[in-house]
């Protein structure tokens, strides 16, 4: 395994980081149990929840990701050798604190104490803005509309200030956001210095071959300032794993089963980009899901990519990309591939 600093702390975390979001919906406890032991047994000590987790977000599966986390520590006795990340949801779900802004001191307090007490820990590593409060361009949606008579939501500041309070108590070691944009991320940082309020450590965004918007203004805040992508959907919802090629639709798989509700990739161009670098992988004599995480494991904004399985088999596929070397000529190629298709699932 790999392992990089964690933005200025001195905490180092997996190359590979084990998503975790389908166990309690897609996946049983003891689904989650196995892909635990595999991958800490394969070096990765980083995993990533939220309260919102499992996916698809449904009020009955709400927190049941943190529970099977929170169970297999009180099995294993192992809760220092992990490096776990999780996430306060932002606004939407009328199950979750009556679906308002939830970025305020007794929303933060709540969430944080039952994820803690859903995790059987007394601290979370990595604390994180699942998703912002204000209207901007998240989730697929790019091309910014200002709304003058958007909903008031909390300021940065304020944000900030609670955070640094659950910082004190011990609560929290670090605090990161996920779902930003370059305004949202600039704003935290400028907080930190010029008011000495806690500083970010990491941004989770979504990162792959169909969706590299992050190259654009993200990552060079990141270089500059040393906070680092945690990627996000490496494999595309596994698109680019190539099962999907060919209108393919496996029963058992996430847009087998929740095509209506994810739609983010299932685009034409995407399609059609996803073909061309599947015929790469196969010149390259490489699976194309080695190929996908090998290139975003290459990226040096990159902290940790966050890996999803459903499946042993897929486990050990995407742990074992870290092995994967892209050479220079397969990047230029792959970069070709991005000119011709750029970004056609945001």
């Amino acid at each position: 395994m790999k392992f990089k600093k964690l933005g200025a702390t001195d905490l180092e975390v997996s190359l590979i980081c084990l998503g975790t979001m389908t166990w309690g919906q897609q996946n049983s406890e003891s689904d989650g149990f196995a892909q635990m032991d595999y991958a800490l047994e394969k070096g990765v000590n980083f995993f990533d929840t939220a309260e919102l987790y499992a996916t698809p977000p449904m009020d009955h599966s709400y927190g049941k990701t943190e529970l099977t986390i929170g169970n297999w520590f009180l099995k294993k006795k192992n809760r220092d050798k992990i490096i776990l990340g999780s996430k306060i949801a932002g606004p939407g779900f009328k199950w979750i604190r009556g679906g308002g802004n939830e970025y305020y001191e007794k929303g933060i307090e709540s969430a944080l104490n039952e994820s803690l007490k859903r995790l059987q820990t007394d601290y979370i590593d990595l604390y994180q803005l699942h998703w912002p409060e204000r209207n901007t361009n998240y989730f697929g949606k790019l091309d910014y509309q200002h709304n003058e008579n958007e909903k008031k939501w909390h300021e940065f500041e304020s944000v900030l200030k609670i955070l640094e309070k659950f910082i004190k108590q011990g609560k929290i070691r670090h605090i990161g956001i996920s779902n930003e944009t370059p305004y949202g991320f600039s704003k935290y940082l400028k907080l930190n210095r010029v008011n000495k309020l806690p500083r970010i450590v990491s941004v989770q965004n979504p990162y792959n071959f169909l969706n590299r918007t992050y190259d654009v203004g993200m990552s060079e805040i990141s270089m500059r300032e040393n906070v680092g992508l945690l990627a996000y959907s490496p494999l595309a919802f596994g698109y680019l794993s190539g099962k999907y090629r060919n209108n393919e639709m496996p029963e058992d798989s996430r847009m087998g089963l929740y095509a209506d509700i994810w739609g983010r990739y299932r685009k034409e161009k995407a399609y059609e980009a996803v073909d061309e670098y599947y015929k790469l992988s196969k010149k390259k004599n490489m699976s194309l899901t080695h190929m996908a995480l090998a290139y975003v494991n290459s990226r040096p904004f990159v902290t940790s990519n966050i890996i999803g399985a459903t499946t042993m088999e897929q486990l050990k596929e995407n742990i074992e990309s870290i092995n994967v070397k892209l050479d220079d000529e397969t990047i230029n190629e792959i970069d070709l591939i991005h000119h011709s298709f750029p970004n056609p699932a945001p």
